[in-house]
């Protein structure tokens, strides 16, 4: 954990460099092999820019983030991401149910794994907070009643990712892209979600279930 919210939307800042990230030949080269092998097993590889957190501070209220761009392959590395920003869209209903789907195994990463919400890559100068409602919609095809910031970790792998909590409208009903293949609403306490449900899942339920 980098840092505990909740922050108001409008309460994260963010400053782009204008320089990408140059990683070195090494890490470089095994970008790219990893890329071919999503290209062979036929899912999708198309390489761009996305972001990388090069620092952040919270205090006052407010989340401040300086972001630059960074190459979206290197977020493949098993070991070092280099920062490569995320940003994770976790919904739940008005009776507080969670909204998974199941990933398609034709995806880059997580293929067949359930997941919480929307998530996706921070395009460049994009403000992350932008991106949670724009993977919301492109994903499930819904706005959201009110949305928080919750918090910003850090995985094993160097990923960071910023998480947001959506509520949708009393009544609201989804539609999943080709990203998912089945989708479900799990109870509002996660002590009852099914077995599908794994470790890294329950552990985000417990830290957003407490906010």
């Amino acid at each position: 954990m980098l840092a505990r919210g909740p922050w108001n939307p409008g309460d994260v800042e963010v400053a782009w460099r204008s320089e990408a990230y140059e990683p070195d030949a090494g890490t470089t080269a095994e970008a790219d092999r990893l890329l071919a092998k999503l290209r062979d097993r036929g899912s999708p590889s198309h390489d761009g820019l996305a972001a990388r957190l090069v620092d952040f501070r919270a205090a006052d209220g407010k989340l401040e983030l300086e972001l630059q761009p960074i190459r979206w392959a290197l977020r493949l590395l098993p070991e070092n991401a280099g920062g490569s920003l995320s940003a994770l869209c976790v919904v739940r209903s008005a009776d507080g149910s969670w909204l998974a789907g199941r990933r398609a195994a034709w995806l880059a990463s997580w293929s067949g794994r359930w997941a919480l919400g929307a998530g996706g890559s921070v395009e460049v100068d994009e403000n992350p907070t932008r991106t949670l409602q724009r993977e919301l919609q492109e994903e499930w095809g819904v706005d959201p009643e009110r949305l928080s910031i919750e918090a910003l970790i850090q995985s094993p792998t160097g990923m960071i990712m910023l998480i947001g909590q959506a509520w949708l409208p009393d009544g609201a009903s989804v539609t999943p892209d080709p990203e998912h293949d089945k989708f479900a609403w799990w109870p509002a306490d996660p002590a009852r979600w099914p077995a599908e449900a794994d470790a890294p899942l329950r552990r985000m339920g417990a830290m957003l279930g407490e906010a």
